[in-house]
């Protein structure tokens, strides 16, 4: 397997764990009922990351924007393993968006600003340059 489909396995199993994670964390703050009920507005009256604590509606955020991320990062993958275009520079900017994603959690969750939007923006240019670099 090339470096950067090994660092897309990663991701998603990242994004699992940090799926289970969360899960367990609203699930200790709400209990079932809300959890596997259900989510229409009428009958919980906001969104569900609004009934938590701050910082698991943090890790709500981020695994939201974690899931618009990955698509990202999955077509950089999927353009630079399709086109037979890997690279040692495409290797690195795999493993520097999963660096970004692993510490963008906590950084989120922890509300580290402005380090947060810096390693967010450390992953998102190193997807736009892994696509970059494919079409060079």
């Amino acid at each position: 397997m090339t470096p950067e489909l090994t660092a897309l396995a990663y991701a998603a199993l990242f994004q699992g764990l940090h799926f289970a994670v969360l899960s367990a964390l609203a699930y200790f703050e709400l209990g079932g009922g809300k959890l596997v009920a259900p989510r229409d507005p009428e009958r919980l009256g906001k969104p569900l990351a609004e009934h938590v604590s701050v910082r698991t509606g943090r890790l709500f955020r981020a695994m939201n924007n974690h899931f618009e991320a990955l698509i990202l990062f999955t077509a950089a993958v999927a353009v630079v393993s399709l086109a037979d275009k890997n690279t040692g520079f495409s290797a690195i900017c795999a493993y520097a968006y999963l660096g970004a994603r692993v510490l963008y959690v906590p950084a989120y969750y922890f509300g580290l600003t402005p380090w947060r939007t810096l390693i967010w923006f450390v992953g998102f240019t190193a997807t736009m340059l892994m696509l970059l670099s494919a079409l060079m």
